[in-house]
């Protein structure tokens, strides 16, 4: 469904303009009390603001863990696969999250793909055909002076008609 919608407003808007203001009025993402803050035009940089409220706030007054984890948890995942477009399958494997110390103000996260890193994940799969990638971040306050989480999340990623023939063989 989100993938047909951006499909369409794709001819009146720029991506990045969809993939912000996408995450930020969908129901599963706005439950995370996570907001998209930042696109850039290429996709590679993606900044998230967690505001501290009534929302996410836990019994000792800072930011829930999970509502930590989870305004990180589809940012990646997504980013990348609008990145490499439609010749790749891009799955969230696994996560991580290492609690450093109580977020007790609005919190950030910076997702970021660097042009070469790209380039590597795509030579990777020429050979490959399914990779593995690595991906860390660090929950901080606006400065990024305090860190108050780090989460290392394990992504999927492979070629497309490699994907489906693997299925079908299952």
């Amino acid at each position: 469904m989100y993938a047909t919608i951006s499909k369409v407003l794709s001819t009146f808007l720029k991506q990045s303009t969809i993939f912000k203001y996408g995450f930020n009025i969908s129901p599963m993402y706005r439950r995370s009390t996570g907001k998209i803050i930042e696109v850039s035009d290429d996709l590679y940089n993606v900044k998230v603001k967690i505001p501290i409220s009534y929302k996410n706030k836990n019994y000792v007054g800072s930011i829930f863990g999970g509502s930590l984890f989870s305004a990180t948890d589809p940012v990646f995942m997504i980013q990348l696969m609008n990145i490499l477009g439609n010749d790749y399958v891009v799955w969230d494997k696994s996560a991580n999250i290492k609690f450093k110390r109580p977020a007790k103000s609005n919190s950030y996260a910076d997702f970021i793909f660097s042009e070469e890193e790209v380039q590597q994940i795509k030579e990777r799969l020429k050979d490959a055909q399914e990779i593995d990638l690595q991906k860390d971040i660090k929950i901080t306050n606006k400065d990024a002076s305090t860190i108050y989480a780090e989460v290392s999340k394990i992504i999927y990623i492979a070629d497309k008609s490699y994907y489906k023939n693997k299925r079908k063989n299952k």
